[in-house]
């Protein structure tokens, strides 16, 4: 790789994108940061409040924007293409599944803001990240197939782990909320199917941005 100079490293389109990526992941930790101390102060259980995908994506999503951060700051935009490719899918399916599914349902002592802040705004933030910053790198199939890795185990987790502890993170997940396991596996179909269209349309829309 050829070195970059200073001038093209610290170029102020990617000072302005690193402040800002940094900003929102500082934004996140806070924000889950201070759910999680409301949880405990309440005595709820924690590992509980690590099972929520939503709060397992945002946080995983501000870590990659920090790395990205940096990357934006340095000149190297590509050095963390595949997280950023993991971080925008899970973020997508957050935004929408909370839209469709979670939107009217008892949010508990989740704070409104709180809620917005991992509800909304990153979802958004991190695909309009995806799109300005397009990845370097080519997406095909297979990344596909290894982004649906990990929803795929927090799946699997849930499921068993509700089974052993009668609870379950998401009323469409609990089959005495849903109606039983016949509805449980249509709405982990229908999510799955969701994470493979939204996943190939986010990274078809990279790899156009990129060759762009």
């Amino acid at each position: 790789m050829t070195p970059m100079h200073d001038s093209a490293r610290r170029s102020p389109r990617g000072l302005f994108l690193a402040a800002a990526r940094a900003a929102l992941a500082l934004l996140t930790f806070v924000a889950i940061g201070i759910q999680l101390s409301i949880h405990v102060e309440a005595r709820y259980n924690v590992l509980n409040f690590f099972s929520y995908f939503t709060n397992l994506s945002n946080l995983f999503a501000a870590g990659v924007l920090l790395l990205s951060a940096w990357d934006a700051s340095t000149g190297q935009m590509a050095a963390h293409d595949r997280l950023r490719a993991l971080s925008v899918v899970n973020m997508a399916i957050v935004g929408i599944v909370f839209s469709v599914l979670l939107r009217d349902v008892d949010l508990g002592a989740l704070r409104p803001w709180i809620n917005i802040v991992v509800h909304y705004v990153m979802p958004c933030a991190v695909v309009v990240d995806w799109v300005i910053q397009p990845p370097a790198s080519r997406f095909g199939a297979r990344q596909l197939g290894l982004i649906l890795v990990f929803p795929l185990c927090y799946l699997v987790y849930v499921l068993l782990r509700g089974a052993a502890t009668g609870w379950y993170p998401y009323p469409f997940l609990d089959p005495a909320q849903a109606a039983g396991y016949g509805s449980v596996a249509a709405y982990a179909l229908g999510i799955t199917a969701t994470f493979v269209i939204v996943g190939a349309l986010l990274l078809a829309i990279g790899n156009r941005l990129r060759r762009a």
